[in-house]
């Protein structure tokens, strides 16, 4: 986007987005103008720390709990956003769990709460709130999703599932509202500077042909990139440093 102000009197929604890529997002989002819902599930006061720092922008904002996995939650969440901010615009699904097993340790437990809590929710918050996109023929919704959708990754095949479910989910949803004025797209980043990576960057970063792990910000960028185009929608933008899967 190209100003500060381009998402003037819009809001935002943001899952899991009280550090990391959600946290990013959230900021870059306040900073081309809109106001900002905070979601969290347990880090109430680094959601509170985001949730300030966007009114230092001069924007609203406002910090939510709530486990977007439960449908009633998800229901309580978006009526208070709403409460607080206005109709939802803009909603990113960037809540995501990323539980590294191996095959041998990799349980129905460990499955069940992955699809829950980063295919599940993805469902459940659209499902929340693209009516009323759609009634006033304007909405963006943006999915974080993974190269793991296509590929191998570092985390396990119950991850892998958890985000081709979502891209699969994005051309869905947005197939059927693109002539509402509805744009639903994804972002699949590889390897970012992150939590998922604590421990292994050295490592990472020697398998991405640029020479190093993505940023946060970088994720932010290509987030905004799309609620700014009223044409794409249904794509998922790779964002990788180069990096492909066999």
């Amino acid at each position: 986007m190209s100003g500060k102000d381009d998402l003037a009197g819009r809001v935002a929604l943001v899952t899991g987005a009280s550090r990391g890529i959600g946290k990013a997002i959230a900021l870059a989002l306040a900073a081309a103008g809109a106001d900002v819902a905070v979601n969290y599930r347990a880090r109430a006061d680094d959601a509170q720390a985001v949730a300030a720092a966007i009114r230092a922008l001069g924007r609203r904002s406002v910090a939510l709990g709530a486990d977007v996995s439960q449908s009633a939650a998800v229901a309580k969440l978006v009526h208070a956003a709403q409460e607080a901010l206005g109709p939802i615009d803009v909603l990113v699904n960037n809540a995501g769990a990323a539980l590294r097993r191996s095959l041998e340790e990799l349980g129905e437990d460990d499955f069940d709460r992955t699809i829950a809590v980063n295919l599940k929710s993805a469902f459940l918050c659209t499902q929340a709130v693209w009516p009323g996109m759609r009634a006033r023929r304007w909405g963006r919704i943006v999915n974080i999703s993974s190269g793991a959708a296509r590929g191998a990754g570092i985390v396990g095949p119950h991850y892998n599932a958890s985000k081709a479910g979502m891209e699969g989910l994005t051309r869905g949803y947005a197939a059927r509202l693109v002539k509402d004025g509805v744009t639903v797209n994804a972002v699949a980043p590889s390897l970012i500077d992150s939590d998922m990576t604590a421990g292994h960057r050295a490592e990472s970063a020697a398998r991405i042909p640029l020479g190093r792990l993505g940023t946060a910000e970088e994720v932010a960028s290509v987030v905004l990139m799309l609620v700014g185009n009223a044409y794409m929608t249904g794509q998922t933008v790779q964002l990788n440093g180069g990096l492909h899967f066999n």
